[in-house]
């Protein structure tokens, strides 16, 4: 009859488990703090949207949803309305975007090309950088004493030369207008655009390329069929944040638009958007009314802003199949 063998049980050293102990305590307390963080920015933005909320409540009361329909803009009359403000921050965005989408994508694919050209596609780089780095109102500098005249003397006389059969580019030229101020967003949103787009591309996977190749299609073809479709939705996510930066640029507009609360169909007007009426009639608003109108418009600026990076956010996701995304 055998003996049976008692398992024997090492007892752990009171010094491991106390090491234990605190390493599971500093995870707890690390992702305590981690978890605070996060809420933390939460309620800055809750706290943000309130604060304008609040201080736009005499003019949401007084003129409803009306607000946003409404073409009449007069501090005299305390009869205010933002359609010519929507209207003006939606058209030299879209120009922007029209304008830079073609640029910003041929960039992002030369620069994630891993074959020839290394010594142009370097300094490339670093000029994008640079560009990203220059202070708005710089460009708005330049846009005022270079692009204007330069808009108002060729490029907008020869628009309506060639294409002028078009109701977008008929009128006079003055120079300052909903198109260079859609040159101006379009030159300050490309680095944000090719910067994402580029590392969009470069996360379709090597092995795509390579049987695309194999197959007998030629670089070309497998851009157009293969890398570009695969990275759609990431490249569109990066669309649509460069486009949440266009929405809210203010100093750089501002300078080159021209400022008139106005809705016209050419592109060759003189305009106004969200950012820039804010930045020009805060300072002499008079009464809680004015500046209640002036804290809705910020109010409607930040839901735009809002809407349209939770849907680029949304776009990136989806291409990076689920997992947070480490591009924007």
């Amino acid at each position: 009859m055998g003996q049976g063998t008692a398992e024997r049980v090492v007892p752990v050293p009171p010094v491991i488990l106390l090491h234990r102990r605190h390493r599971i305590d500093g995870d707890r307390i690390f992702q305590g703090l981690a978890i605070t963080a996060g809420l933390l920015i939460l309620a800055i933005a809750a706290v943000f949207v309130v604060a304008l909320f609040i201080p736009a409540l005499p003019a949401i009361r007084a003129f409803g949803l009306g607000f946003l329909t409404s073409r009449e803009w007069n501090p005299v009359s305390l009869r205010f309305g933002a359609l010519p403000f929507l209207y003006g921050t939606l058209v030299t965005s879209l120009v922007a975007m029209v304008i830079a989408f073609p640029i910003g994508i041929g960039a992002a694919l030369f620069l994630a090309d891993d074959a020839r050209l290394r010594f142009i596609r370097v300094p490339l780089s670093f000029a994008i950088e640079l560009l990203a780095g220059i202070p708005s109102v710089v460009i708005g500098l330049w846009g005022l004493f270079i692009l204007v005249p330069l808009m108002r003397t060729s490029v907008e006389p020869f628009l309506n030369h060639t294409v002028g059969f078009l109701p977008i580019f008929q009128g006079s030229f003055s120079g300052s207008s909903f198109l260079t101020a859609g040159v101006v967003l379009a030159i300050m949103v490309l680095p944000i655009l090719i910067a994402l787009s580029r590392d969009v591309i470069r996360a379709v996977p090597r092995s795509l390329r390579e049987a695309s190749l194999a197959l007998g299609a030629t670089k070309a073809e497998t851009t157009w069929s293969v890398i570009l479709p695969y990275a759609r939705a990431g490249i569109t996510g990066a669309v649509l944040l460069s486009l949440g930066r266009a929405l809210g640029e203010t100093i750089a507009v501002t300078m080159v638009i021209g400022n008139r609360p106005e809705i016209n169909g050419s592109l060759f007007a003189q305009g106004y958007t969200l950012p820039s009426v804010l930045a020009n009639e805060f300072t002499e608003a008079v009464g809680k009314l004015y500046q209640g109108a002036l804290f809705e418009l910020g109010l409607v600026l930040v839901l735009i802003t809002i809407a349209v990076n939770v849907l680029a956010r949304l776009l990136v996701w989806r291409f990076k199949g689920g997992r947070e995304s480490t591009t924007v």
